[in-house]
């Protein structure tokens, strides 16, 4: 290492790849920070240093170098083979260790045992990995991926094979050659089973195999979590939940007018085009196989916040993704979404969110990995409260939806299954539940009906269609009833 480059690093803080000990006092922390940096994106450990930056320097440098490289060998394993190199700054002498993301990973700290001594690096500290986590690294180490994975216990027929077409546009369902090549099927011991990533985006029963896999949105009165105003919870397959997650997001936004060059645009009050990329990138970049940990949006006055489960991927850091450097977690899921024009080259998506940002004179995204998850600020031009986007968007709400209502009535050609259909889109219901939001007394003859042509025009189905008799029955739109209310929505705006 130059001078030049050990004074630099001496001008930088602590963080995820750089740490600094006076000395060799307390060697378990400096042991445990070696695993991190090997686990996660390697770094530099320096010694000799205080944790300000001030340089004290070592005593005895040689004696300190074969202590180091007789502990690092006794107390780490897989065997940890960093470059130890003394550095003289001024009138000192510091000893360097550098370490590089190791292939042999996942290491642990032998006194804390395999299970308890697997460690990551989290910004500045040193974080336990949970099992999760620890198999997310051993199938990285060895060049796999979770979304790629066969599930064995499946068939083709797990697959949504209507949702596939639909999502694909395609007059015919996808053949098998088609699905393989989209890894939707993958082959094991002869046969052809659904992939991770086919049931992530097309299972049938998606939620029952990975129940975390869905967004939660909300959005928060001022800057702070203290009190939210509204939530919803999308359970719509990935390449559907994009709209949906826009949807609330302009729900709780208003649309203001711009004049220029003679001509009138409307220009919504949050950056939509960024927004949509991010929650592209949390869709396709979210460890899918950790658990009780669902991509979260979060709408506050002065931003809007993204969280995704899991950390950057090893030997990645946020200044890499600043600059373009991606690594694909889940390429099933990202194969799919490119394919769908939801994504147009992979690896573009974050760094075209700073640089749309500073073409909006947007102050610039913020991104942070806290516990397992990573988190994208993004700052609104001006903040917008809860009262105002109420005072601004209040009357065109009512005009919208009463707008909504007749042009659904017009394709449905039923004003009563148009509301049917806006009332199923909050939640499932019964037929009495449905008549009551409807303002009538009990269950017509009509609504009985509506319901029927509803369910055979597949926009509606039933929670419990084994027992179509049961008291508990409700009713639900389906994903083609979800396309059908945002298609039409996106018609009037």
């Amino acid at each position: 290492m130059t001078t030049a480059t050990i004074e630099q690093r001496l001008s930088e803080p602590e963080g995820k790849q750089l740490e600094f000990k006076r000395d060799l006092s307390s060697p378990k922390p400096l042991m445990k920070t070696l695993v991190a940096f090997a686990n996660t994106a390697g770094g530099q450990l320096i010694i000799g240093v205080d944790d300000d930056g001030t340089v004290l320097g070592v005593d005895d440098p040689l004696d300190m170098e074969e202590r180091l490289t007789s502990m690092i060998a006794d107390a780490i394993h897989p065997r940890l083979l960093p470059n130890i190199e003394l550095v003289s700054v001024g009138e000192h002498t510091l000893v360097c260790i550098e370490v590089f993301l190791s292939s042999a990973r996942p290491h642990f700290f032998k006194a804390l045992g395999e299970e308890s001594g697997v460690l990551v690096r989290l910004g500045s500290s040193n974080r336990q990995a949970g099992l999760a986590l620890i198999q997310e690294m051993q199938r990285q180490a060895s060049g796999t991926t979770f979304d790629v994975q066969p599930m064995p216990e499946l068939s083709r027929d797990d697959l949504d094979h209507n949702a596939i077409q639909q999502a694909f546009r395609s007059e015919q369902p996808l053949d098998d050659n088609k699905l393989c090549t989209l890894r939707l099927l993958v082959p094991y011991q002869g046969r052809l089973v659904p992939s991770v990533g086919g049931i992530l985006l097309f299972g049938r029963e998606r939620q029952w195999h990975f129940e975390d896999a869905w967004i939660q949105c909300g959005r928060f009165r001022g800057n702070d979590k203290v009190e939210i105003f509204d939530q919803t919870d999308i359970h719509a397959p990935l390449s559907q939940a994009v709209d949906d997650i826009e949807l609330f997001l302009k729900k709780h936004a208003f649309k203001q007018a711009e004049f220029g060059a003679m001509r009138r645009r409307d220009v919504w009050s949050i950056p939509l085009t960024i927004l949509r990329e991010a929650i592209i990138n949390a869709l396709v970049h979210s460890d899918y196989s950790q658990r009780g940990s669902p991509i979260r949006i979060a709408f506050f006055d002065d931003r809007i916040e993204i969280e995704s489960p899991g950390l950057l991927m090893p030997g990645m850091t946020i200044e890499d993704m600043k600059r373009g450097v991606s690594m694909i977690r889940n390429p099933v899921i990202a194969r799919v979404f490119r394919e769908l024009g939801l994504i147009e080259q992979w690896g573009s998506g974050v760094k075209r969110i700073f640089s749309e940002a500073q073409v909006q004179g947007l102050p610039e995204p913020h991104i942070e990995e806290i516990a397992n998850r990573v988190r994208l600020s993004i700052r609104l031009a001006t903040p917008v409260s809860i009262q105002q986007s109420a005072s601004v968007t209040q009357a065109e709400s009512v005009q919208s939806e009463s707008r909504l209502e007749s042009r659904l009535e017009s394709r449905l050609e039923s004003a009563l299954a148009a509301r049917v259909l806006l009332i199923l889109q909050q939640e499932p219901l019964g037929k009495a539940a449905i008549a009551r939001e409807l303002g009538h007394k009990g269950v017509s003859g009509e609504l009985n009906k509506q319901v029927g042509n509803l369910r055979q025009q597949q926009l509606i189905e039933m929670t419990l269609p084994a027992k179509p008799n049961s008291r508990l029955q409700q009713y639900r739109l389906t994903p083609k009833g979800q396309r059908f209310l945002q298609d039409t929505f996106k018609d009037l705006t």
